[in-house]
């Protein structure tokens, strides 16, 4: 584990947002986890930022630290069953309390159905499901003693899933169906649970998705990216930052009254009911 903590910057904060608060969030070393770490910190938030490439998290605590806010890296693969509970280990060390905690963390394979091994389906679960599951296990009584809040990034397949999406589909399916069900012990206990489910937002896989679809017609990544917004007929990709706007306003004092609620920030993707 590496560590930077320095004082807060003296720029001026939103009101109702969680500063001073703790915040764990996984897959936190690029894309959406990164944006909300790097947001939650700006509001004055002390960031507990989980993930597996060691050298990505200290350059991402590097430039929180640079902005004047707090973060502590955590290198660890949260598929292994002891890695959350060490997690929530090293967040108490560092800081003393846990508040929040952001499952973000987890891909999964796509392909066709009938060609995917069953340990890709394991290998699906055991991060993205098993992973949040073993993590707000352990923080809960933290969590509980602070009144704090879980946020789970999941995904709009799991409202619409795919042909070539059958994993990720179903593990998004279970971390929908285990946000309503932890929301409902979070009213008996205290603790505000939600979820957040993005469309196609432009992070390191997204683009390696275009670059591939750009390959097959001239190379231009912006004409991909066009002909997708077209395809799903959405407003525009999606940006992290934008997740990150949700996320820090859900878990500030004025989203207090969601509970149990599964946004979709997609852009219009999701057509269903």
């Amino acid at each position: 584990m590496t560590e930077t903590q320095v004082k807060e910057s003296g720029a001026a904060r939103l009101p109702g947002t969680p500063a001073g608060k703790v915040a764990i969030i996984t897959g936190g070393s690029r894309g959406i986890g990164r944006a909300i770490g790097v947001r939650l910190a700006r509001e004055g938030g002390r960031v507990v930022l989980a993930a597996r490439d060691e050298r990505t998290l200290a350059k991402v605590v590097s430039e929180i630290a640079a902005e004047g806010g707090a973060a502590t890296a955590f290198a660890a693969d949260l598929r292994a069953a002891e890695a959350p509970a060490a997690l929530v280990r090293a967040g108490l060390e560092a800081y003393g309390a846990i508040d929040i905690v952001v499952n973000n963390a987890g891909a999964t394979r796509r392909g066709d159905f009938l060609e995917m091994p069953d340990s890709d389906w394991a290998d699906g679960f055991a991060l993205k499901f098993f992973g949040a599951v073993r993590l707000a296990r352990a923080a809960w009584p933290h969590l509980k003693q602070a009144r704090g809040s879980v946020l789970n990034i999941i995904g709009v397949g799991g409202r619409t899933p795919g042909a070539e999406f059958t994993i990720g589909g179903s593990v998004n399916g279970a971390c929908l169906s285990f946000t309503k069900a932890l929301a409902d012990i979070g009213i008996r206990d205290g603790v505000q649970v939600n979820a957040i489910n993005p469309g196609a937002i432009r992070t390191d896989r997204l683009r390696a998705w275009l670059e591939a679809a750009a390959a097959q017609h001239g190379g231009d990544i912006e004409a991909a990216a066009r002909q997708m917004v077209q395809r799903t007929n959405t407003v525009r990709l999606g940006e992290p930052e934008d997740i990150a706007n949700l996320a820090a306003f859900i878990v500030s004092p004025q989203g207090r009254f969601l509970q149990g609620a599964l946004m979709d920030m997609d852009g219009g993707h999701t057509k269903t009911v």
